[in-house]
């Protein structure tokens, strides 16, 4: 799944991680609901396409609308060693806010037929792992409440507990008044907010990219 990207996983072996490390320890990425919108299991088995390019969807020729981004990360334990052979899902709103699932029925906005919605990766020798999409779009869920734009992380190996959580985007407006990113402890907030940053000459000139490190918590 990472073929098609795997030159640009290079730069992660010298940066920096993002995220809390502490004397060579990572501090547990925080776990977050995993909301209304994780598509059903019947729906990512007739899903044509679940590779790690979601801008892209197998027999079409036209890409999904929106700021196309790659996400880059490392997956590791505690003690900061890379996690090789995670499962690592993301799904997320399209560019308009908008949802491909069944209970996503109230959202007037339209589907965008050339976004893949959901996606999967499997994390390399190092831990690695990389996503291509786009910044989906921001949606009311509920009075006076305007979700910020968010990609929801699943991450899964056998020896550790699972995680669930979200990746959020620094400067948006909506971020601080967003009840469920107000429910993780403040001191941890920031490692699951990004900043986009320009591109490597790896990737498309009007691309953004993003690493976004997952620190699994070992299973008691």
């Amino acid at each position: 799944m990472l073929g098609a990207f795997a030159g640009a996983l290079g730069f992660l072996a010298g940066s920096a991680a993002l995220g809390g490390t502490v004397a060579n320890q990572c501090l547990p990425t925080p776990s977050q609901t995993e909301g209304p919108y994780y598509p059903p299991s019947s729906q990512i088995a007739d899903q044509v396409d679940k590779d790690n390019d979601l801008t892209l969807v197998k027999g079409k020729s036209d890409r999904a609308g929106g700021q196309v981004i790659y996400i880059r990360g490392q997956v590791r334990d505690a003690q900061c060693r890379p996690i090789e052979g995670a499962l690592v899902e993301i799904w997320q709103a399209s560019a308009n806010g908008r949802y491909n699932h069944p209970r996503e029925r109230s959202n007037p906005e339209p589907l965008d037929p050339n976004f893949q919605y959901w996606g999967n990766a499997v994390t390399d020798k190092d831990g690695r792992y990389l996503f291509k999409t786009i910044i989906p779009g921001q949606y009311p869920a509920g009075p006076q409440w305007i979700r910020p734009a968010h990609i929801h992380f699943k991450a899964r190996r056998q020896g550790f507990s699972p995680l669930t959580t979200q990746m959020y985007f620094s400067g948006d407006r909506y971020l601080e008044g967003d009840h469920i990113f107000k429910e993780i402890p403040q001191a941890e907030q920031a490692s699951v907010v990004i900043k986009l940053e320009e591109p490597g000459p790896e990737f498309e000139r009007d691309a953004r990219a993003c690493r976004f490190d997952l620190t699994l918590r070992s299973a008691q």
